[in-house]
Protein backbone atom coordinates (compact mmCIF):
# COMPACT_ATOMS: atom_id res chain seq x y z
CA UNK A 1 0.00 0.00 0.00
CA UNK A 2 1.29 3.39 -0.91
CA UNK A 3 1.53 6.24 1.68
CA UNK A 4 0.73 9.87 1.21
CA UNK A 5 2.03 12.62 3.49
CA UNK A 6 0.93 16.20 3.25
CA UNK A 7 2.90 18.76 5.17
CA UNK A 8 2.22 22.42 4.70
CA UNK A 9 1.53 25.81 6.38
CA UNK A 10 -1.97 27.11 5.96
CA UNK A 11 -4.36 29.65 7.42
CA UNK A 12 -7.57 28.12 6.16
CA UNK A 13 -8.55 24.62 4.92
CA UNK A 14 -11.76 24.04 3.06
CA UNK A 15 -13.52 20.86 4.24
CA UNK A 16 -15.48 20.72 0.99
CA UNK A 17 -12.28 20.38 -0.95
CA UNK A 18 -11.29 17.37 1.10
CA UNK A 19 -14.72 15.75 1.08
CA UNK A 20 -14.19 15.01 -2.56
CA UNK A 21 -11.29 12.77 -1.49
CA UNK A 22 -13.25 11.23 1.41
CA UNK A 23 -11.06 12.88 4.03
CA UNK A 24 -12.55 13.41 7.51
CA UNK A 25 -11.35 16.55 9.34
CA UNK A 26 -11.62 16.52 13.13
CA UNK A 27 -13.09 19.64 14.74
CA UNK A 28 -10.35 19.86 17.32
CA UNK A 29 -7.62 22.37 16.65
CA UNK A 30 -4.90 19.86 17.44
CA UNK A 31 -5.40 17.80 14.26
CA UNK A 32 -4.33 14.17 14.58
CA UNK A 33 -2.96 12.34 11.52
CA UNK A 34 -5.01 9.37 10.27
CA UNK A 35 -4.58 6.64 7.78
CA UNK A 36 -7.01 6.86 4.95
CA UNK A 37 -7.60 5.09 1.67
CA UNK A 38 -6.75 7.09 -1.39
CA UNK A 39 -7.05 6.08 -5.05
CA UNK A 40 -5.89 5.81 -7.67
CA UNK A 41 -2.25 6.92 -7.35
CA UNK A 42 0.15 7.43 -4.45
CA UNK A 43 1.13 11.05 -3.78
CA UNK A 44 3.66 12.76 -1.58
CA UNK A 45 3.26 16.43 -0.69
CA UNK A 46 5.83 18.36 1.27
CA UNK A 47 6.12 22.02 2.07
CA UNK A 48 7.45 22.67 -1.41
CA UNK A 49 4.28 21.13 -2.92
CA UNK A 50 6.02 18.48 -4.96
CA UNK A 51 3.34 16.12 -6.33
CA UNK A 52 3.93 12.61 -7.57
CA UNK A 53 0.31 12.50 -8.74
CA UNK A 54 -0.73 15.69 -10.53
CA UNK A 55 -4.29 14.34 -11.00
CA UNK A 56 -5.00 15.41 -7.41
CA UNK A 57 -3.90 19.02 -7.82
CA UNK A 58 -7.40 20.27 -8.47
CA UNK A 59 -8.75 18.82 -5.23
CA UNK A 60 -6.04 20.35 -2.99
CA UNK A 61 -6.83 23.91 -1.82
CA UNK A 62 -4.42 26.84 -1.61
CA UNK A 63 -2.37 26.32 1.50
CA UNK A 64 -1.42 29.54 3.34
CA UNK A 65 -1.74 28.76 7.04
CA UNK A 66 1.22 28.33 9.31
CA UNK A 67 -0.30 25.18 10.77
CA UNK A 68 0.77 21.77 9.58
CA UNK A 69 -1.42 19.09 8.11
CA UNK A 70 -0.24 15.52 7.85
CA UNK A 71 -2.42 13.05 6.04
CA UNK A 72 -1.43 9.41 5.57
CA UNK A 73 -3.28 7.47 2.96
CA UNK A 74 -2.81 4.05 1.46
CA UNK A 75 -3.70 3.21 -2.10
CA UNK A 76 -5.39 -0.10 -2.74
CA UNK A 77 -4.12 -0.41 -6.34
CA UNK A 78 -1.42 -3.12 -6.54
CA UNK A 79 1.91 -2.47 -8.14
CA UNK A 80 1.93 -3.54 -11.78
CA UNK A 81 3.03 -7.20 -12.07
CA UNK A 82 6.25 -7.87 -13.87
CA UNK A 83 5.78 -9.97 -17.04
CA UNK A 84 6.28 -13.72 -16.57
CA UNK A 85 9.58 -14.97 -17.96
CA UNK A 86 9.29 -16.84 -21.23
CA UNK A 87 9.87 -20.60 -20.87
CA UNK A 88 13.06 -22.05 -22.37
CA UNK A 89 12.32 -24.07 -25.48
CA UNK A 90 15.90 -24.97 -26.33
CA UNK A 91 18.15 -27.84 -25.31
CA UNK A 92 18.49 -29.18 -21.79
CA UNK A 93 21.89 -27.71 -21.02
CA UNK A 94 23.35 -30.27 -18.59
CA UNK A 95 22.79 -33.27 -20.89
CA UNK A 96 24.02 -31.21 -23.85
CA UNK A 97 27.22 -30.27 -22.02
CA UNK A 98 27.75 -33.90 -20.98
CA UNK A 99 27.43 -35.00 -24.59
CA UNK A 100 29.83 -32.32 -25.87
CA UNK A 101 32.33 -33.02 -23.06
CA UNK A 102 32.39 -36.71 -23.98
CA UNK A 103 33.33 -35.91 -27.56
CA UNK A 104 35.86 -33.21 -26.69
CA UNK A 105 37.70 -35.34 -24.10
CA UNK A 106 37.97 -38.33 -26.42
CA UNK A 107 38.94 -36.08 -29.34
CA UNK A 108 42.09 -34.95 -27.50
CA UNK A 109 43.06 -38.36 -26.13
CA UNK A 110 46.21 -39.57 -27.94
CA UNK A 111 45.32 -41.77 -30.90
CA UNK A 112 46.30 -45.42 -30.27
CA UNK A 113 48.84 -47.02 -32.55
CA UNK A 114 47.20 -48.64 -35.56
CA UNK A 115 44.20 -46.27 -35.59
CA UNK A 116 43.87 -43.46 -38.11
CA UNK A 117 43.16 -39.92 -36.94
CA UNK A 118 39.88 -39.84 -38.87
CA UNK A 119 38.71 -43.08 -37.25
CA UNK A 120 39.47 -41.74 -33.76
CA UNK A 121 37.72 -38.44 -34.42
CA UNK A 122 34.67 -40.26 -35.75
CA UNK A 123 34.64 -42.44 -32.63
CA UNK A 124 34.62 -39.29 -30.47
CA UNK A 125 31.67 -37.86 -32.43
CA UNK A 126 29.86 -41.20 -32.41
CA UNK A 127 30.18 -41.64 -28.63
CA UNK A 128 29.15 -38.02 -28.04
CA UNK A 129 26.07 -38.66 -30.18
CA UNK A 130 25.28 -41.84 -28.24
CA UNK A 131 25.53 -39.95 -24.93
CA UNK A 132 23.23 -37.29 -26.39
CA UNK A 133 20.76 -39.94 -27.52
CA UNK A 134 20.77 -41.45 -24.03
CA UNK A 135 20.45 -38.17 -22.10
CA UNK A 136 18.26 -36.46 -24.73
CA UNK A 137 19.05 -32.74 -24.48
CA UNK A 138 16.99 -32.52 -27.70
CA UNK A 139 14.80 -34.98 -29.60
CA UNK A 140 16.74 -37.97 -30.94
CA UNK A 141 16.60 -36.86 -34.56
CA UNK A 142 18.01 -33.44 -33.66
CA UNK A 143 20.86 -34.99 -31.64
CA UNK A 144 21.76 -37.34 -34.49
CA UNK A 145 21.62 -34.51 -37.03
CA UNK A 146 24.00 -32.47 -34.88
CA UNK A 147 26.35 -35.47 -34.78
CA UNK A 148 26.34 -35.63 -38.57
CA UNK A 149 26.88 -31.90 -38.72
CA UNK A 150 29.90 -32.17 -36.42
CA UNK A 151 31.41 -34.93 -38.55
CA UNK A 152 31.04 -32.80 -41.69
CA UNK A 153 32.22 -29.59 -40.00
CA UNK A 154 35.42 -31.25 -38.75
CA UNK A 155 36.04 -32.85 -42.16
CA UNK A 156 35.85 -36.28 -40.51
CA UNK A 157 33.21 -37.29 -43.05
CA UNK A 158 32.18 -35.78 -46.33
CA UNK A 159 28.57 -34.68 -46.68
CA UNK A 160 27.85 -37.60 -48.99
CA UNK A 161 29.35 -40.07 -46.50
CA UNK A 162 27.58 -38.57 -43.49
CA UNK A 163 24.16 -38.82 -45.15
CA UNK A 164 24.83 -42.01 -47.08
CA UNK A 165 22.61 -44.18 -44.87
CA UNK A 166 19.52 -42.21 -45.86
CA UNK A 167 19.69 -44.39 -48.95
CA UNK A 168 19.77 -47.56 -46.83
CA UNK A 169 16.51 -49.56 -47.07
CA UNK A 170 16.22 -50.44 -43.37
CA UNK A 171 15.48 -46.92 -41.98
CA UNK A 172 12.89 -46.44 -44.73
CA UNK A 173 11.30 -49.79 -44.00
CA UNK A 174 10.92 -48.73 -40.36
CA UNK A 175 9.36 -45.39 -41.36
CA UNK A 176 6.97 -47.16 -43.74
CA UNK A 177 5.94 -49.44 -40.87
CA UNK A 178 4.65 -46.41 -38.97
CA UNK A 179 2.59 -45.36 -42.00
CA UNK A 180 1.09 -48.85 -42.16
CA UNK A 181 0.28 -48.63 -38.46
CA UNK A 182 -1.57 -45.37 -39.11
CA UNK A 183 -3.86 -47.06 -41.64
CA UNK A 184 -4.23 -50.11 -39.45
CA UNK A 185 -5.60 -48.03 -36.58
CA UNK A 186 -7.44 -45.40 -38.64
CA UNK A 187 -9.59 -47.92 -40.51
CA UNK A 188 -10.53 -49.82 -37.37
CA UNK A 189 -8.95 -53.03 -38.62
CA UNK A 190 -6.44 -52.89 -35.80
CA UNK A 191 -9.19 -52.62 -33.20
CA UNK A 192 -11.10 -55.48 -34.81
CA UNK A 193 -8.08 -57.82 -34.70
CA UNK A 194 -7.19 -56.58 -31.21
CA UNK A 195 -10.66 -57.36 -29.93
CA UNK A 196 -10.39 -60.84 -31.47
CA UNK A 197 -7.16 -61.43 -29.57
CA UNK A 198 -8.64 -60.08 -26.34
CA UNK A 199 -11.74 -62.24 -26.72
CA UNK A 200 -9.51 -65.32 -26.97
CA UNK A 201 -6.60 -64.54 -24.64
CA UNK A 202 -7.49 -61.31 -22.84
CA UNK A 203 -8.51 -62.64 -19.44
CA UNK A 204 -4.91 -61.99 -18.33
CA UNK A 205 -2.20 -59.64 -19.57
CA UNK A 206 0.35 -62.45 -19.43
CA UNK A 207 -1.79 -64.69 -21.63
CA UNK A 208 -2.24 -61.87 -24.10
CA UNK A 209 1.52 -61.31 -24.20
CA UNK A 210 2.33 -64.96 -24.79
CA UNK A 211 -0.21 -65.16 -27.62
CA UNK A 212 1.63 -62.33 -29.41
CA UNK A 213 5.09 -63.76 -28.66
CA UNK A 214 4.39 -67.18 -30.14
CA UNK A 215 2.42 -65.74 -33.06
CA UNK A 216 5.50 -63.71 -34.00
CA UNK A 217 7.76 -66.75 -33.57
CA UNK A 218 5.56 -68.79 -35.92
CA UNK A 219 5.83 -66.09 -38.60
CA UNK A 220 9.60 -65.63 -38.12
CA UNK A 221 10.85 -68.37 -40.47
CA UNK A 222 8.53 -67.17 -43.26
CA UNK A 223 9.34 -63.43 -43.08
CA UNK A 224 13.12 -62.86 -43.29
CA UNK A 225 12.98 -59.22 -42.19
CA UNK A 226 12.57 -58.57 -38.47
CA UNK A 227 11.87 -54.90 -39.31
CA UNK A 228 8.99 -55.87 -41.58
CA UNK A 229 7.68 -58.43 -39.13
CA UNK A 230 7.76 -56.06 -36.18
CA UNK A 231 6.76 -52.87 -37.95
CA UNK A 232 4.33 -54.08 -40.58
CA UNK A 233 2.43 -56.65 -38.54
CA UNK A 234 3.01 -56.57 -34.80
CA UNK A 235 3.50 -52.88 -34.02
CA UNK A 236 0.07 -51.94 -35.42
CA UNK A 237 -1.50 -54.89 -33.63
CA UNK A 238 0.19 -54.18 -30.29
CA UNK A 239 -0.69 -50.47 -30.46
CA UNK A 240 -4.31 -51.35 -31.16
CA UNK A 241 -4.36 -53.77 -28.23
CA UNK A 242 -2.93 -51.12 -25.92
CA UNK A 243 -5.52 -48.54 -27.00
CA UNK A 244 -8.33 -51.08 -26.71
CA UNK A 245 -7.24 -51.84 -23.14
CA UNK A 246 -7.05 -48.14 -22.21
CA UNK A 247 -3.25 -47.85 -22.24
CA UNK A 248 -2.25 -44.73 -24.20
CA UNK A 249 0.87 -42.64 -24.66
CA UNK A 250 1.04 -39.33 -22.87
CA UNK A 251 -1.88 -39.64 -20.43
CA UNK A 252 -0.20 -41.61 -17.65
CA UNK A 253 -1.69 -44.97 -18.62
CA UNK A 254 1.38 -46.33 -20.40
CA UNK A 255 2.14 -48.81 -17.60
CA UNK A 256 -1.39 -50.16 -17.63
CA UNK A 257 -0.38 -52.58 -20.39
CA UNK A 258 1.59 -50.86 -23.16
CA UNK A 259 5.03 -50.53 -21.53
CA UNK A 260 5.31 -54.20 -20.64
CA UNK A 261 3.77 -55.40 -23.90
CA UNK A 262 6.02 -53.26 -26.13
CA UNK A 263 9.20 -54.27 -24.31
CA UNK A 264 8.17 -57.93 -24.26
CA UNK A 265 7.39 -58.04 -27.98
CA UNK A 266 10.70 -56.35 -28.76
CA UNK A 267 12.88 -58.57 -26.57
CA UNK A 268 11.25 -61.74 -27.91
CA UNK A 269 11.59 -60.56 -31.52
CA UNK A 270 15.38 -60.85 -31.23
CA UNK A 271 14.96 -64.37 -29.83
CA UNK A 272 12.71 -65.55 -32.67
CA UNK A 273 15.16 -63.98 -35.16
CA UNK A 274 17.93 -66.16 -33.74
CA UNK A 275 15.94 -69.41 -34.03
CA UNK A 276 15.78 -69.79 -37.82
CA UNK A 277 18.18 -69.18 -40.66
CA UNK A 278 15.48 -67.27 -42.57
CA UNK A 279 14.16 -65.24 -39.60
CA UNK A 280 16.58 -62.33 -40.00
CA UNK A 281 18.15 -60.85 -43.10
CA UNK A 282 21.72 -61.04 -41.75
CA UNK A 283 21.56 -64.73 -40.78
CA UNK A 284 22.54 -65.97 -44.25
CA UNK A 285 25.59 -63.69 -44.01
CA UNK A 286 26.67 -65.57 -40.86
CA UNK A 287 26.22 -68.86 -42.72
CA UNK A 288 28.25 -67.58 -45.68
CA UNK A 289 31.12 -66.34 -43.49
CA UNK A 290 31.10 -69.66 -41.64
CA UNK A 291 31.52 -71.52 -44.92
CA UNK A 292 34.34 -69.20 -45.99
CA UNK A 293 36.14 -69.41 -42.62
CA UNK A 294 35.89 -73.07 -41.55
CA UNK A 295 34.62 -74.64 -44.79
CA UNK A 296 31.46 -75.97 -43.16
CA UNK A 297 27.91 -75.07 -44.22
CA UNK A 298 25.05 -74.29 -41.82
CA UNK A 299 21.79 -75.64 -43.27
CA UNK A 300 18.27 -74.49 -42.38
CA UNK A 301 17.53 -77.62 -40.34
CA UNK A 302 20.96 -77.55 -38.68
CA UNK A 303 20.35 -74.00 -37.49
CA UNK A 304 16.79 -74.71 -36.28
CA UNK A 305 17.77 -77.93 -34.51
CA UNK A 306 20.53 -76.22 -32.52
CA UNK A 307 18.45 -73.14 -31.66
CA UNK A 308 15.04 -74.63 -30.91
CA UNK A 309 15.57 -75.62 -27.25
CA UNK A 310 17.35 -72.49 -25.92
CA UNK A 311 15.04 -70.39 -28.11
CA UNK A 312 11.84 -71.86 -26.65
CA UNK A 313 13.19 -71.53 -23.11
CA UNK A 314 13.97 -67.84 -23.73
CA UNK A 315 10.53 -67.23 -25.25
CA UNK A 316 8.94 -68.60 -22.08
CA UNK A 317 11.30 -67.02 -19.52
CA UNK A 318 11.75 -63.47 -20.87
CA UNK A 319 8.05 -62.40 -20.92
CA UNK A 320 7.56 -63.87 -17.45
CA UNK A 321 10.67 -62.13 -16.08
CA UNK A 322 9.61 -58.78 -17.51
CA UNK A 323 6.12 -59.39 -16.11
CA UNK A 324 7.73 -59.64 -12.65
CA UNK A 325 10.27 -56.80 -12.81
CA UNK A 326 8.35 -54.39 -15.11
CA UNK A 327 4.76 -55.45 -14.57
CA UNK A 328 1.63 -54.03 -16.18
CA UNK A 329 -0.64 -52.43 -13.60
CA UNK A 330 -3.58 -54.40 -14.97
CA UNK A 331 -2.74 -58.09 -14.66
CA UNK A 332 -6.13 -59.75 -14.75
CA UNK A 333 -9.31 -58.69 -16.51
CA UNK A 334 -11.83 -61.55 -16.46
CA UNK A 335 -14.49 -59.36 -18.07
CA UNK A 336 -12.25 -58.32 -20.95
CA UNK A 337 -13.15 -61.18 -23.34
CA UNK A 338 -16.86 -60.49 -22.89
CA UNK A 339 -16.39 -56.75 -23.43
CA UNK A 340 -14.25 -57.45 -26.50
CA UNK A 341 -17.00 -59.59 -28.04
CA UNK A 342 -19.56 -56.86 -27.34
CA UNK A 343 -17.32 -54.29 -29.04
CA UNK A 344 -16.93 -56.57 -32.05
CA UNK A 345 -20.73 -56.77 -32.34
CA UNK A 346 -20.97 -52.97 -32.16
CA UNK A 347 -18.38 -52.61 -34.94
CA UNK A 348 -20.54 -54.63 -37.28
CA UNK A 349 -19.24 -55.95 -40.62
CA UNK A 350 -15.94 -54.80 -42.08
CA UNK A 351 -15.98 -51.43 -43.82
CA UNK A 352 -14.61 -50.97 -47.34
CA UNK A 353 -11.49 -49.26 -45.94
CA UNK A 354 -10.92 -52.17 -43.57
CA UNK A 355 -11.14 -54.60 -46.48
CA UNK A 356 -8.66 -52.54 -48.51
CA UNK A 357 -6.30 -52.37 -45.53
CA UNK A 358 -6.56 -56.13 -44.91
CA UNK A 359 -6.01 -56.98 -48.59
CA UNK A 360 -3.01 -54.64 -48.80
CA UNK A 361 -1.51 -56.14 -45.65
CA UNK A 362 -1.91 -59.68 -46.98
CA UNK A 363 -0.33 -58.66 -50.30
CA UNK A 364 2.63 -57.02 -48.53
CA UNK A 365 3.19 -59.97 -46.19
CA UNK A 366 2.96 -62.32 -49.19
CA UNK A 367 5.68 -60.38 -50.94
CA UNK A 368 7.80 -60.50 -47.78
CA UNK A 369 7.41 -64.28 -47.63
CA UNK A 370 7.98 -65.00 -51.34
CA UNK A 371 10.12 -61.97 -52.12
CA UNK A 372 13.22 -64.08 -52.60
CA UNK A 373 11.53 -66.08 -55.36
CA UNK A 374 9.95 -63.01 -56.98
CA UNK A 375 13.09 -60.87 -56.55
CA UNK A 376 11.17 -58.23 -54.55
CA UNK A 377 12.90 -56.94 -51.42
CA UNK A 378 11.10 -55.99 -48.21
CA UNK A 379 11.19 -52.21 -48.61
CA UNK A 380 9.92 -52.41 -52.21
CA UNK A 381 7.00 -54.53 -51.03
CA UNK A 382 6.24 -51.99 -48.29
CA UNK A 383 6.33 -49.07 -50.76
CA UNK A 384 3.93 -50.96 -53.04
CA UNK A 385 1.57 -51.51 -50.11
CA UNK A 386 1.71 -47.87 -49.04
CA UNK A 387 1.08 -46.78 -52.64
CA UNK A 388 -2.17 -48.77 -52.65
CA UNK A 389 -3.24 -47.16 -49.38
CA UNK A 390 -2.46 -43.67 -50.73
CA UNK A 391 -4.25 -44.24 -54.05
CA UNK A 392 -7.38 -45.55 -52.33
CA UNK A 393 -7.34 -42.78 -49.73
CA UNK A 394 -7.13 -45.19 -46.79
CA UNK A 395 -4.07 -43.20 -45.72
CA UNK A 396 -3.33 -39.68 -46.98
CA UNK A 397 0.09 -38.18 -47.57
CA UNK A 398 -0.76 -35.43 -45.11
CA UNK A 399 -1.22 -38.09 -42.45
CA UNK A 400 2.13 -39.62 -43.38
CA UNK A 401 3.81 -36.23 -43.00
CA UNK A 402 2.16 -35.84 -39.60
CA UNK A 403 3.79 -39.06 -38.35
CA UNK A 404 6.59 -37.21 -36.57
CA UNK A 405 7.90 -40.33 -34.85
CA UNK A 406 8.45 -42.01 -38.23
CA UNK A 407 10.55 -39.15 -39.59
CA UNK A 408 12.43 -38.72 -36.31
CA UNK A 409 13.27 -42.44 -36.25
CA UNK A 410 14.35 -42.37 -39.88
CA UNK A 411 16.74 -39.49 -39.10
CA UNK A 412 18.48 -40.81 -36.00
CA UNK A 413 18.66 -44.42 -37.18
CA UNK A 414 20.15 -43.48 -40.55
CA UNK A 415 22.67 -41.19 -38.82
CA UNK A 416 23.85 -43.97 -36.51
CA UNK A 417 24.09 -46.46 -39.38
CA UNK A 418 26.27 -44.01 -41.33
CA UNK A 419 28.64 -43.28 -38.44
CA UNK A 420 28.92 -46.94 -37.39
CA UNK A 421 29.52 -47.97 -41.00
CA UNK A 422 32.39 -45.53 -41.42
CA UNK A 423 33.95 -46.62 -38.13
CA UNK A 424 34.29 -49.98 -39.84
CA UNK A 425 35.49 -48.51 -43.15
CA UNK A 426 38.12 -46.41 -41.36
CA UNK A 427 39.53 -49.58 -39.80
CA UNK A 428 38.60 -48.99 -36.15
CA UNK A 429 36.59 -52.20 -35.85
CA UNK A 430 39.31 -54.37 -37.39
CA UNK A 431 41.85 -52.77 -35.01
CA UNK A 432 39.56 -53.54 -32.08
CA UNK A 433 39.10 -57.16 -33.22
CA UNK A 434 42.85 -57.72 -33.62
CA UNK A 435 43.54 -56.17 -30.21
CA UNK A 436 41.00 -58.47 -28.56
CA UNK A 437 42.36 -61.49 -30.36
CA UNK A 438 45.92 -60.82 -29.19
CA UNK A 439 44.80 -60.15 -25.64
CA UNK A 440 42.62 -63.26 -25.24
CA UNK A 441 45.07 -65.49 -27.06
CA UNK A 442 47.86 -64.48 -24.69
CA UNK A 443 45.98 -65.38 -21.51
CA UNK A 444 46.71 -69.12 -21.82
CA UNK A 445 43.19 -70.17 -20.75
CA UNK A 446 41.19 -73.25 -21.69
CA UNK A 447 39.17 -73.05 -24.89
CA UNK A 448 35.95 -72.82 -22.89
CA UNK A 449 37.15 -69.80 -20.87
CA UNK A 450 38.75 -68.14 -23.88
CA UNK A 451 35.62 -68.66 -25.96
CA UNK A 452 33.52 -67.24 -23.12
CA UNK A 453 35.59 -64.03 -23.08
CA UNK A 454 35.40 -63.76 -26.87
CA UNK A 455 31.64 -64.23 -26.80
CA UNK A 456 31.17 -61.49 -24.18
CA UNK A 457 33.39 -59.05 -26.08
CA UNK A 458 31.64 -59.84 -29.35
CA UNK A 459 28.20 -59.51 -27.74
CA UNK A 460 28.65 -56.24 -25.81
CA UNK A 461 30.62 -54.50 -28.55
CA UNK A 462 27.22 -54.25 -30.25
CA UNK A 463 26.68 -50.98 -28.40
CA UNK A 464 28.84 -49.52 -31.20
CA UNK A 465 26.67 -50.91 -34.01
CA UNK A 466 23.33 -49.87 -35.44
CA UNK A 467 23.04 -52.95 -37.62
CA UNK A 468 23.43 -56.67 -37.04
CA UNK A 469 24.71 -57.13 -40.58
CA UNK A 470 27.41 -54.48 -40.04
CA UNK A 471 28.53 -56.15 -36.82
CA UNK A 472 28.64 -59.59 -38.43
CA UNK A 473 30.54 -58.31 -41.44
CA UNK A 474 33.10 -56.49 -39.29
CA UNK A 475 33.83 -58.98 -36.50
CA UNK A 476 32.37 -62.45 -37.17
CA UNK A 477 35.26 -63.87 -39.19
CA UNK A 478 37.99 -62.58 -36.85
CA UNK A 479 36.32 -63.88 -33.69
CA UNK A 480 35.45 -67.25 -35.23
CA UNK A 481 39.03 -67.68 -36.43
CA UNK A 482 40.48 -66.92 -32.99
CA UNK A 483 37.96 -69.15 -31.18
CA UNK A 484 38.87 -72.01 -33.52
CA UNK A 485 42.60 -71.41 -33.04
CA UNK A 486 42.14 -71.51 -29.25
CA UNK A 487 40.51 -74.95 -29.42
CA UNK A 488 36.78 -74.22 -29.68
CA UNK A 489 34.95 -76.71 -31.96
CA UNK A 490 34.63 -74.69 -35.19
CA UNK A 491 31.01 -75.53 -36.00
CA UNK A 492 29.88 -74.87 -32.42
CA UNK A 493 31.69 -71.52 -32.38
CA UNK A 494 30.06 -70.51 -35.65
CA UNK A 495 26.55 -71.36 -34.40
CA UNK A 496 27.03 -69.57 -31.08
CA UNK A 497 28.24 -66.38 -32.78
CA UNK A 498 25.38 -66.65 -35.30
CA UNK A 499 22.71 -66.95 -32.59
CA UNK A 500 24.15 -64.17 -30.45
CA UNK A 501 24.39 -61.88 -33.50
CA UNK A 502 20.60 -61.62 -33.18
CA UNK A 503 20.15 -61.64 -29.42
CA UNK A 504 22.64 -58.79 -28.90
CA UNK A 505 20.20 -56.55 -30.80
CA UNK A 506 18.12 -56.36 -27.60
CA UNK A 507 20.73 -54.18 -25.86
CA UNK A 508 19.71 -50.81 -27.30
CA UNK A 509 16.96 -49.00 -29.17
CA UNK A 510 19.00 -49.03 -32.40
CA UNK A 511 20.78 -52.41 -32.40
CA UNK A 512 18.36 -54.35 -34.65
CA UNK A 513 15.59 -53.47 -37.08
CA UNK A 514 12.74 -54.11 -34.62
CA UNK A 515 14.26 -51.84 -31.93
CA UNK A 516 13.39 -48.41 -33.41
CA UNK A 517 9.94 -49.74 -34.31
CA UNK A 518 8.87 -50.70 -30.79
CA UNK A 519 10.84 -47.95 -29.04
CA UNK A 520 9.31 -45.36 -31.37
CA UNK A 521 5.85 -46.16 -29.97
CA UNK A 522 7.00 -44.12 -26.92
CA UNK A 523 5.62 -46.41 -24.25
CA UNK A 524 9.00 -47.11 -22.59
CA UNK A 525 11.46 -44.39 -21.46
CA UNK A 526 14.92 -44.68 -22.96
CA UNK A 527 16.71 -45.27 -19.64
CA UNK A 528 14.43 -48.22 -18.86
CA UNK A 529 14.78 -49.53 -22.41
CA UNK A 530 18.57 -49.71 -22.04
CA UNK A 531 18.46 -50.90 -18.42
CA UNK A 532 16.08 -53.78 -19.06
CA UNK A 533 17.91 -54.51 -22.32
CA UNK A 534 21.14 -55.10 -20.39
CA UNK A 535 19.38 -57.21 -17.75
CA UNK A 536 17.61 -59.39 -20.33
CA UNK A 537 20.90 -59.81 -22.21
CA UNK A 538 22.42 -61.46 -19.12
CA UNK A 539 19.41 -63.78 -18.82
CA UNK A 540 19.61 -64.69 -22.51
CA UNK A 541 23.34 -65.40 -22.28
CA UNK A 542 22.74 -67.72 -19.32
CA UNK A 543 19.98 -69.55 -21.18
CA UNK A 544 21.77 -69.84 -24.53
CA UNK A 545 25.19 -70.75 -23.12
CA UNK A 546 23.85 -72.79 -20.20
CA UNK A 547 20.71 -74.59 -21.40
CA UNK A 548 21.93 -74.30 -24.98
CA UNK A 549 25.36 -75.66 -24.08
CA UNK A 550 23.77 -78.73 -22.50
CA UNK A 551 21.50 -79.21 -25.54
CA UNK A 552 24.42 -78.87 -27.95
CA UNK A 553 26.26 -81.53 -25.98
CA UNK A 554 23.24 -83.83 -26.32
CA UNK A 555 23.08 -83.41 -30.11
CA UNK A 556 26.84 -83.88 -30.47
CA UNK A 557 28.10 -80.40 -31.37
CA UNK A 558 30.91 -80.73 -28.83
Amino acid sequence: MATMALTSSFSSLSPQSLKSRNLKIPTRSNFTPRSISLNPNPIILTNNLSFKSPQLLKSIPTLTSSKKLTVKASASAPAPASPAPQPWHGAAMKPLLASIATGVILWFVPVPSGVSRNAWQLLAIFLATIVGIITQPLPLGAVALMGLGASVLTKTLTFAAAFSAFGDPIPWLIALAFFFARGFIKTGLGNRIAYQFVSLFGSSSLGLGYSLVFSEALLAPAIPSVSARAGGIFLPLVKSLCVACGSNVGDGTENKLGSWLMLTCFQTSVISSSMFLTAMAANPLSATLTLNTINQAIGWMDWAKAAIVPGLVSLVVVPLLLYIIYPPTVKSSPDAPKLARENLEKMGPMSSNEKIMATTLLLTVGLWVFGGILNVDAVTAAILGLSILLITGVVTWKECLAEGVAWDTLTWFAALIAMAGYLNKYGLISWFSQTVVKFVGGLGLSWQASSGILVLLYFYSHYFFASGAAHIGAMFTAFLSVATALGCPPYLGALVLSFLSNIMGGLTHYGIGSAPVFYGANYVPLAKWWGYGFLISIVNLIIWLGVGGFWWKVIGLW
